[in-house]
């Protein structure tokens, strides 16, 4: 037999390739399982939403800056009065269980708890920067993101895994790192004039926020979407209506009325449009969770186009926050929650089989009773 020749300086120990396949095949399981199609066409969706919130911000803060027009509520009016037009009438004109009026007798209250829900996150947010920081208003948004995976929890039996609640804390960290970059640059020129009423008002929005999105995934996966939104355009409609001419009646009298002025309406409500309608498809195939993860990359599309529009300063900070949010939100993505079974009741559904047959039986023990009498 032949003796083996050593291995030489450049041959790869036996330890070093075994070293290597292992390390290939992680990468290629960590390829496969993050780099899937649903993964990336929930990525697209997920920011396809956060530019149409993008444009919502830009065009009310051209609004506000350049022609001093501060009207949340008429905004969210024009919206909720399209989603009105288009899907509350579509209800009307369906047949059966689904039809506007049936679905008005069973369920009305519970659609004017959701519409006041979410009338009222949007006009919280809006009025809180008004009170607090714009540092403020950023961070403490991120509170409806913990509300709603509790009330996923609780209400939609949604169970989270360990890298769900680090995709999170990923996220919430890249936020902590745009806050930064915003003060850094020297945006938060805004102290305040009531920052405690303020924060309280950004709190509120955030969990009513998380409240009108469980609700929106429950109907959707459960139900259907028109009738969400067409719900949600019908008592909409109503209730910031009715708000519109409270709150704000002077602001829209004052308004010196152009081309201009309306277009940017038209933009804000077609963009807020496109948000409501779109919003429902990414919850269905994803989650209520998944989508507000993945539309905290709003902010900074609005500071990308700012640099060009208001003169933001840039800072290399905000593409690293891009990068660190949608590195949590693919985390996110890359293992699905599961859904437990809400438990069961321990006492026996009562069934017309059943009371017919205990009919049979006490028919049957009173002819027994009434031979033995004989």
């Amino acid at each position: 037999m032949e003796a083996a020749s050593p291995a030489g300086p450049g041959t790869p120990q036996p330890g070093a390739r075994g070293a290597a396949g292992a390390f290939g095949s992680l990468l290629r399981g960590v390829k496969g399982k993050v780099f899937t199609w649903k993964i990336l066409k929930t990525i697209a969706l997920g920011q396809l939403l956060s530019l149409c919130i993008c444009g919502t911000a830009i065009t009310s803060q051209y609004l506000a800056e350049r022609y001093k027009v501060n009207t949340p509520m008429l905004q969210s009016f024009v919206n909720y009065c399209l989603l009105f037009l288009i899907y509350t009438v579509m209800l009307a004109f369906r047949s059966g269980s689904d039809n506007l009026l049936e679905i008005l007798k069973r369920k009305w209250w519970k659609y004017i708890l959701l519409g006041l829900a979410d009338v009222e996150a949007n006009y919280l947010i809006v009025r809180a920067y008004q009170y607090t920081t714009l540092t403020s208003v950023q961070l403490l948004d991120c509170f409806g993101i913990p509300v709603l995976m509790a009330l996923s929890w609780f209400i939609l039996y949604a169970r989270y895994r360990v890298i769900h609640f680090i995709a999170v804390f990923v996220c919430l960290l890249g936020v902590g790192t745009m806050v930064g970059a915003d003060i850094l640059a020297g945006r938060e020129d805004n102290s305040g004039s009531d920052v405690l009423i303020g924060d309280i008002l950004v709190l509120l929005g955030a969990s009513l926020y998380a409240i009108s999105n469980v609700c929106e995934e429950y109907i959707v996966k459960k139900l259907s979407r028109q009738e969400f939104l067409g719900m949600l355009g019908l008592f909409g409609t109503i209730i910031s209506g009715i708000q519109l001419l409270i709150v704000e009646y002077k602001d829209i009298a004052s308004i010196h009325w152009d081309w201009k002025i309306a277009l940017l309406f038209v933009a804000f409500a077609l963009c807020m449009f496109c948000l409501y309608s779109f919003m429902p498809l990414v919850i269905k195939v994803t989650s209520a969770t998944s989508v507000n993860l993945g539309i905290l990359t709003a902010d900074l599309y609005s500071l990308f186009v700012g640099l060009f529009l208001f003169g933001y300063k840039f800072s290399g900070l905000y593409i690293l926050s891009f990068t660190v949010i949608m590195v949590g939100f693919i985390l996110y993505c890359s293992s699905p929650t599961r859904t437990a079974e809400p438990a069961a009741s321990s006492v026996p559904p009562v069934t017309t089989i059943g009371i017919d047959n205990l009919g049979l039986k006490l028919e049957e023990n009173l002819q027994e009773t009434h031979s033995v009498a004989l």
